[in-house]
């Protein structure tokens, strides 16, 4: 751990002192930032209104920051005012969407995080080659609807736990390959997949793994604090896949508590009373802004000891649509 800087005791001596152990990598990955920037750019080039079809990511404050410049989140197609523009969000959409924003004439930007369109293009190559597949990943999350959209209903499957993988019953001598959600436990997806592969043992899985650089950077790094840290605080809201699964490793890995935070406003300080370790990260569609406010409470509060534990330095970007390349 590489300490960063030190807030000494205040002259009172009243303020008790604590460590706050900060993960690294954590807060946003290259495909929420490139979703984020397509939405402010959209703005800047097409003026208001510029409509979202769902969270752009799940975060509150990013959402209600890009509502102040203009942004109209929707839920469904038939809220947006024909020709309008529109932009998909970073989880993807089933193909059913822009089909049906080509038929109302809507102008379309597909924000899609890159790691979710790989998974979407190796679902295609396996129904191509006639595979019935395994989508392993959480229900009603968007990314999974988005996913299960690529292909024709009942083609593929969902598989939520070991318990799914141990039922499984495919049609009879059916060829089979699995996937799995970008945003999933690193741990809990290795443990299906294991059951997978003995039930099935010629099953194809991907050429490269589909849970996503930044969520297991994420977990890694959690890891390394969460074994010296009397609590744990995850920054991130609660539909946020990756952070939820961030406060679970935690928890596996040792913290004695872990909890999800939307913001500063949600810790609740009387409970800290006595804790003299706390470690802290943020999930891929939390801003560094909520980790900076979060750091201020704490140094407000006590003489502060931060130290951050990096796993490795993230410098993964990716291109932006070529019609806001030049904006």
């Amino acid at each position: 751990m590489r300490e960063m800087h030190a807030t000494p005791r205040d002259a009172s001596g009243l303020k008790p002192e604590l460590t706050l152990l900060l993960a690294a990598p954590r807060g946003f990955c290259a495909g929420v930032d490139r979703a984020i920037r397509i939405v402010e750019l959209a703005l800047e080039k097409y003026q208001e209104p510029v409509y979202v079809r769902h969270e752009i990511v799940h975060n509150r404050a990013v959402v209600e920051r890009l509502e102040k410049m203009g942004a109209i989140f929707i839920e469904e197609l038939d809220e947006v005012p024909e020709g309008a523009c529109v932009i998909f969000s970073a989880h993807g959409v089933p193909k059913s969407v822009p089909a049906e924003a080509r038929r109302r004439h809507l102008f379309y930007l597909d924000a899609t995080c890159p790691l979710v369109s790989k998974v979407h293009v190796e679902a295609q190559r396996h129904h191509a080659a006639g595979r019935t597949i395994f989508l392993i990943g959480h229900q009603g999350h968007p990314e999974v609807i988005g996913t299960m959209g690529q292909l024709p209903a009942g083609t593929v499957i969902l598989v939520e736990t070991v318990t799914d993988a141990e039922k499984l019953v495919p049609p009879k001598n059916a060829k089979l390959a699995y996937i799995t959600q970008t945003t999933l436990s690193v741990e809990d997806a290795a443990e299906i997949i294991a059951v997978l592969k003995r039930r099935f043992p010629t099953i194809a899985g991907p050429h490269k793994e589909d849970i996503c650089y930044a969520t297991t950077n994420r977990q890694e790094a959690i890891k390394t604090v969460a074994p010296s840290s009397e609590v744990v605080f995850v920054i991130g809201s609660a539909n946020s896949s990756n952070s939820m699964r961030l406060v679970e490793v935690a928890r596996r890995a040792g913290a004695k508590r872990a909890e999800l935070i939307e913001n500063a406003a949600a810790i609740d300080w009387n409970a800290l009373e006595g804790v003299t370790t706390i470690g802290l990260s943020a999930g891929a569609s939390a801003p560094e802004l909520l980790v900076e406010q979060v750091i201020d409470a704490f140094r407000a509060r006590f003489a502060l000891n931060i130290k951050e534990a990096a796993v490795i330095r993230e410098d993964v970007a990716f291109k932006l649509p070529r019609t806001l390349a030049g904006a």
